[in-house]
Formats: C-alpha cells, structure tokens, sequence
C-alpha cells in the first residue's frame, strides 16, 4: 500500500480527522461507553417539518430532482425574509443567497473560493476544530487570534490587528462560540468589522447557535446587520441545531453579489446543489410558525443546569467557566495530566467517557476539554457518576 501514500495529496495526508469525530468513533467502538464530544442534538426533526416533506413527497413530482445551484429560488425568497426579520437588512434572492447543504459545506465553498497556497485565515483560538482542518485542506493557513480567558474568553480586539497581512483573506467568527459557549459583545464586534472594512477583507459568521442565547439573548448581536459591512460579510445559518436537521444538511449564505459568482463555480462542481428533499425541508421549517426552539432551549438550559451542577461537585477534576449560549462547557482540567489529547484517551479507556480534547480547536486550547449537553440528561448524569467514582466527589 505504499505507492498510495505517494499518490495521495500531502495536505490530506498530514491532515488529521476532527478529533470530535475522531473521539466519536473510538466511543462507538467502547460497549457501554457514555459519548459528551459530538454536538448531536438529542431532538428529533419537529413533526410539523416532517409531516411536511411528507406532503411534499406525495404531490411534489419533481421533489427526487436537482434544483439550480444555488438552490430552489422559493427557499431562497424565504431566506430573504428571514434574514431581513433576523437583521433588519434586505438582500437580494438572485444576487445574495445560495444553499448549501449545512454550514460546513457552505464554510468548505468558501475556503475554496478564495485561498490560494499560502492564504491566511483568521481564527479566533480556540475555535471550532473544523475550520482548522478545512483551511489546512486548501493549502491554507490558519492564524490564531487568542482569545482573553482572563475575561470569560472575551475577543481581544488589541491583538487582531496585528495577525492581518497581505495575505490575510477572512476573520472567522462564531457566536455563541464552539466551544467556550461565550457570547460576543456588539462593541468588540463592530471594532472587529471597522478592522476588516479597512485592511479589505471578509469576516465570515458561521451561525449554528444563535437560537440558544438562554438568559444572555441582549447580549447577542448579528454582524451582518450592519449595513455599513455588507460588502465584508459573509453570514451562513445552519438548519442543523436549531430545527434537528442535523441529517438533512441544510443552510443558506448571504454573501455579496460577486462573491457568489464565484463561489456557485465551486458549489457546483463538488455539489451540483443541496438536496431538493432537504430544500423543500428548509421551506416548511422557514414558513410555518412553530415554538420548537422555545422548547429546545429550555430543554438546554436544564440541561446546562445539570451538568454545572455535576462539575461543580468535582472541581479538583474540572474548573470552568459558565456557558453563556451554544451547548458546550469548556473546562479546565485540574487532575494531574500530560496532554488534554492523552487525559481524554484515558478518560474513554479508564472511565468509559467521551470528551473533545481542547487541543483540537486551536492552541489556546490544550488543558482543556469540550463537554456537549445537548446529549440527554441519563448520559450527562451516567458520565460524571463514572467521573466521580473514579476520581471522587469533593
């Protein structure tokens, strides 16, 4: 098998899969093991969306057919709406929106679109471990903007203009973030928009969990409302957790009207377009009105409740600091370790518990580890009775 190694690209083949994924599958193959590292939401797709993909199964005759690249326009009219509801902003369903299925084939698109060997990416550290690997991917170059932890994992806009350079193309942004669960404030965002306005470059908003903002929803504010910025940013919205359509892969971008030319060259020729079925999803998800995510995110709140709790009855293992949106919890850990890599191997091995080691989002992340509570109460409760027993209780 040695002549494959050969063949195969030098950036695949020094790339590493997502270690969420990566702890994923080592979980999978632990019997009884307890799994907190993918960001799998427990809800099953509303019956209202459901029920209508089955109606449109039924007298849809073109619902198995490809749609245009970037997506059936009567999904991308009600992107328009939804996003002018969201931002206050009109955009143009022709020009502005296109389909993706999910947001990161949407973010792949993207990357592709515009890095050139060399090409820099802003991310902010930590990050979401994807994003490392999708730059890496495409000859890229991911440049770590840190994060304050002394202030809640705060941006630290003072060090950000020092990253940017001539080859620097786009600033990353998610918030609530993957995987601190902080929220980003609106003064350090629109200093962080001021910036890319005047180096020329994009910030691309990658939004999968602005729905759970829990107690913190005033301190929550969309980047792409500005119209100031409109030409600098790029906003991608993920159907994914905020409907549990994890599986249909689905979301929409708005983006400027010559960066779509250029990036529905990409989308076409790696997708052709996101699934129709998953589209006329989309459309039932986007014009019917539903309380789901007024339920989804109680549910989340107790759950981030319980697993406060749990970690605070173990604080010589974990120290951490509260979630603001998102469902993650990001702690540090405080047993005696050699990597966060190395703690969660042992973690799963010894104790059968499944964690994201925090060396997989960026640098800034190593001591720590990734905690998903959108998993259900009995696996939260089953992990930390194993994190007890085998560490005890304080």
């Amino acid at each position: 098998m040695t002549f494959i190694s050969d063949i195969v690209s030098k950036y695949v083949h020094e790339a590493q899969i997502s270690a969420i994924k990566e702890m994923a599958i080592r979980s999978a193959k632990i019997p009884d093991s307890v799994s907190l590292t993918w960001g799998l939401p427990s809800f099953q797709t509303p019956e209202y969306i459901r029920k209508g993909v089955k109606s449109y199964l039924d007298t849809d005759e073109d619902a198995g057919k490809y749609t245009l690249p970037d997506g059936l326009l009567a999904l991308r009219e009600l992107v328009v709406t939804t996003h002018y509801n969201k931002t206050g902003r009109n955009v143009d369903a022709n020009k502005n929106v296109m389909i993706s299925s999910g947001n990161m084939q949407g973010l792949n698109t993207l990357f592709h679109t515009m890095l050139d060997p060399g090409d820099e990416i802003i991310l902010t550290d930590p990050c979401f471990a994807s994003h490392i690997q999708q730059i890496v991917l495409f000859n890229g170059t991911p440049v770590y903007w840190q994060l304050d932890e002394a202030n809640d994992w705060q941006l630290d806009i003072e060090k950000l203009p020092s990253l940017i350079t001539d080859k620097t193309q786009a600033i990353v942004l998610v918030s609530p973030s993957n995987p601190t669960g902080k929220i980003f404030r609106k003064e350090d965002l629109m200093k962080v928009g001021c910036i890319a306005k005047e180096h020329n470059i994009l910030i691309i908003i990658d939004d999968p969990y602005s729905d759970f903002l829990y107690e913190n929803s005033e301190h929550y504010f969309n980047l792409a409302s500005v119209e100031e910025f409109k030409n600098h940013v790029v906003y991608l919205y993920s159907f994914s957790k905020s409907y549990a359509m994890s599986g249909w892969r689905l979301s929409y971008m708005v983006m400027p009207e010559e960066l779509k030319h250029e990036a529905l060259k990409v989308h076409d020729a790696t997708m052709i377009c996101a699934s129709r079925i998953s589209q006329l999803a989309g459309m039932v998800a986007l014009s019917e009105e539903s309380n789901h995510k007024e339920i989804f995110q109680g549910v989340l709140s107790s759950r981030r409740d319980l697993i406060e709790k749990r970690l605070n009855n173990v604080p010589h293992v974990f120290e951490y600091q509260k979630p603001e949106g998102a469902y993650y919890v990001f702690p540090k850990i405080m047993v005696e370790h050699t990597t966060s890599w190395q703690f969660s191997i042992d973690l799963l091995n010894n104790v059968k518990v499944a964690v994201t080691p925090g060396s997989a989002f960026g640098p800034s992340g190593e001591g720590y580890v990734r905690m998903a509570y959108c998993v259900d109460e009995y696996s939260i409760n089953l992990a930390f009775d194993r994190i007890e027993q085998y560490y005890g209780s304080s």
